[in-house]
């Protein structure tokens, strides 16, 4: 299995870090140090390597460091499909960001064709119970590790959307401007519902092909309102159907912007919402590792993991069992955690990185 594996990564002026290199190899990455210390900046570093505005879903102006606002850079050597790729992304006095991949220019949407990146941060301890905006970005994230253009798709659909949401605003009714807007949405929502549909198949397989620690979680995507269309001409028409109960609302009220993902703990037959704390996470840590396997069995390499304190509501044995999983996998997974005992289990399976802080300046040193 060829690893996909991010084995050089440099930061300048990003969050609490001035200046800071890291290498490493395709092993896990075990990082700790004190809260505050900019352990999660590292992991936010790397979650750029890939489409999308990284696990914080900061903007580029909270990413440069302060006082001095010069604007960030962020340099990396990804390992992909058997090829070395040289990665640079970064902002300029609080412009949009570029991304230049082996020295020429490239779209962001082209990061996913070479990298696969997934998280879980502590904020995504409550995807079960907050609202379904939370839950659709979760499954996009993995749907797009499955499928590099559903991030093409999704910028279509939400630029139509967006332009048709302004006619309902402005209360235009005149059917000739909202044909090709609802013919645009149509076709490119229709290709997101697929890609995440086909996701979720290959989650549950991967689920229920592999004996794991974790539970299983039964997953169904559900329309909030309804049923989604089924085809690219029931949503276009859907569409046209609602265009005054739209103009009420001021948005459209049907389309996979509306969908939302449910979860049951399997074995238990009880809904995600409803489990423990620690439940939950478990099934959140289930996903992420099935979502690993279904990718090393299609494309011969599961994704680079971003774990931020990835031992909170996990004991001991679930701890151990996740980093024998990781590593049977093949995964490189970027671990934070504020002790190096966290990290115990793992032993020389992993390499370790420290970060301190100093008079508002971060430091990382590989031990």
């Amino acid at each position: 299995m060829t690893p996909l594996a991010l084995t050089d990564l440099s930061l300048s002026h990003f969050r609490s870090h001035r200046r800071a290199h890291v290498n490493v190899d395709a092993r896990p990455v075990a990082i700790f140090g004190p809260n505050g210390a900019g352990k999660t900046n590292i992991l936010e570093a790397v979650s750029l390597i890939s489409p999308g505005r990284g696990l914080r879903r900061a903007s580029v102006e909270e990413m440069t460091r302060r006082p001095e606002a010069l604007g960030w850079k962020i340099a990396a050597q990804l390992e992909s499909q058997g090829r070395l790729h040289e990665v640079e992304t970064w902002s300029e006095g609080g412009a949009a960001r570029q991304v230049r991949i082996d020295g020429k220019a490239a779209s962001q949407v082209a990061l996913g064709r070479i990298a696969r990146v997934l998280w879980l941060i502590p904020s995504m301890d409550r995807l079960w119970i907050e609202a379904a905006e939370g839950r659709r970005r979760f499954l996009d994230r993995m749907t797009l590790s499955f499928f590099p253009d559903h991030a093409g798709a999704a910028l279509d659909y939400e630029k139509a959307m967006r332009e048709r949401n302004r006619l309902l605003k402005d209360e235009v009714r005149d059917a000739g401007w909202y044909g090709a807007l609802e013919a645009q949405m149509a076709a490119a929502g229709h290709r997101l519902n697929q890609a995440r549909t086909q996701a979720l198949d290959f989650l549950t397989k991967a689920q229920a092909q592999a004996e794991t620690a974790f539970p299983v979680a039964e997953l169904e995507l559900v329309q909030n309102e309804g049923a989604m269309p089924a085809t690219e001409g029931d949503l276009r028409a859907a569409l046209a159907e609602s265009r005054f109960r739209d103009m009420a609302a001021g948005r459209a009220l049907v389309g996979p912007h509306r969908t939302d993902l449910h979860g049951v703990y399997a074995a238990k037959g009880v809904p995600a919402r409803d489990c423990s704390t620690g439940e939950q996470k478990a099934l959140l840590v289930s996903l992420i590792l099935a979502n690993a396997r279904a990718l090393a069995g299609q494309i011969g390499a599961p994704p680079i993991l971003l774990l931020d304190e990835v031992a909170a509501h996990l004991d001991a044995g679930r701890r151990a069992a996740l980093y024998d999983e990781i590593c049977m996998l093949g995964v490189q997974a970027w671990m934070t955690g504020t002790g190096p005992e966290l990290f115990a289990e793992l032993g020389d399976r992993a390499q370790r990185l420290e970060v301190t802080e100093t008079g508002g300046v971060s430091s990382v040193s590989a031990l």
